[in-house]
């Protein structure tokens, strides 16, 4: 037992450390990353590469390229608002040589424990499941 308590002590203790010294990267006035970051657009690649494989009847294609990118809307952090979020907006190019427009929205620190940014998306024509309100709208 006390082995196990301190194995949990000490990995509290690094995990507090990395959290009180990382300085700016876990700031306040930090912005959503913007919607042409290739962090954010290699995201959706890999999502959208999993829905199409584990949604039942939807073509097997892939996304290839991100077309007339643009920012829609922008919510910055403040008093009202404590999650930075941004709308974005695109034309992604398939597999097959379909265009499609494809919505989505970068949320700040809202990744896995409040690390990273938090990204979903819609391509039109593939939200089978209605999650989206069928036509994307929920993220335009």
């Amino acid at each position: 037992m006390s082995r196990f308590v301190s194995i949990f002590v000490a990995a509290w203790a690094a995990l507090a450390s990395v959290f009180a010294f990382s300085g700016p990267a876990l700031s306040w006035d930090r912005e959503a990353r913007l919607c042409d970051d290739p962090h954010i657009l290699s995201r959706i690649e890999s999502k959208f590469r999993y829905q199409v494989k584990h949604v039942p009847n939807l073509p097997q294609v892939a996304i290839t390229e991100f077309e007339r990118i643009q920012e829609r809307r922008y919510i910055p952090f403040d008093e009202m608002h404590p999650i930075a979020r941004r709308y974005c907006a695109a034309s992604a190019v398939l597999s097959d040589g379909q265009k499609r427009a494809v919505f989505y929205l970068v949320e700040d620190r809202m990744g896995f424990v409040g690390m990273g940014d938090n990204v979903e998306f819609c391509v039109s024509g593939f939200d089978r499941w209605f999650v989206y309100n069928g036509r994307c709208n929920v993220l335009r």
